[in-house]
């Protein structure tokens, strides 16, 4: 009898130990979750509240709040990436770089320089002809500029590339341009006189005219996209 009290007084014991360790567990762990959360929540509402540094003095007034806000976004945006000019990137610098104009027929010229102006067409500004040349086309410096030449050797229309000058299409004449002699188009006698002068070049003939040239043949021929980079080297 006394063996199976001690038993039952066991028993409960080791029940009363498991209900204290039941009851232990779920506060502890009540606990721990009440404080996850608790610290979530706070976190989630300090978010979008100003820190100690950024909330303004009162005394401080909207232009220096604005301007305090203006430095912040400053302070924060990423420094941009570096811009890479021309020189630095690898390809041809130049027309004669880019193109083989070995392959096309050459010929020496005496090449010299002209303008519109009344010291080399003889026509003043006032004159209705002025800058029209004997094509009927505008004179132009461009990347295709109009020259002159003599059309029994260069028909009107004939491109010649001119090593230092460029492009130019065959679109006037001229009395003392005979023979084996071109005159380069420039839009200041100041351009004649430091860009060029008098030459003897080698030119290259890239196609030889028709007999016409017209306006919409010199755009057509200036707006070649795969020519733009170097149109910055001519104007």
């Amino acid at each position: 009898m006394e063996i199976k009290n001690f038993i039952q007084k066991i028993g409960m014991s080791l029940l009363m130990l498991f209900a204290l360790y039941v009851t232990i567990t779920f506060v502890s762990d009540s606990t721990l979750t009440e404080m996850k959360v608790y610290a979530e929540t706070a976190h989630f509402v300090n978010v979008d509240q100003p820190s100690s540094e950024e909330k303004s003095d009162s005394n401080e007034t909207p232009e220096l709040r604005q301007t305090k806000l203006q430095e912040k976004e400053l302070n924060s945006i990423k420094p941009a990436k570096k811009l890479i000019s021309s020189d630095e990137i690898d390809g041809p610098k130049t027309l004669e770089e880019a193109i083989n104009f070995e392959q096309y027929p050459k010929a020496t010229v005496v090449a010299t320089g002209y303008t519109a102006g009344v010291e080399s067409t003889g026509k003043t500004e006032s004159h209705p002809q002025c800058g029209i040349t004997y094509s009927g086309v505008k004179v132009k410096r461009d990347l295709y500029s109009t020259i002159a030449a003599d059309t029994s050797v260069y028909p009107i229309g004939t491109i010649l590339y001119i090593p230092g000058y460029g492009y130019g299409v065959v679109a006037d004449t001229g009395s003392a341009i005979k023979g084996n002699k071109i005159d380069l188009y420039y839009n200041t006698v100041q351009d004649v006189y430091s860009q060029w002068g008098k030459k003897t070049v080698d030119v290259y003939i890239i196609e030889y005219g028709d007999g016409t040239l017209t306006e919409e043949d010199l755009i057509r021929l200036n707006e070649n996209e795969a020519l733009q980079v170097f149109r910055q080297q001519i104007n």
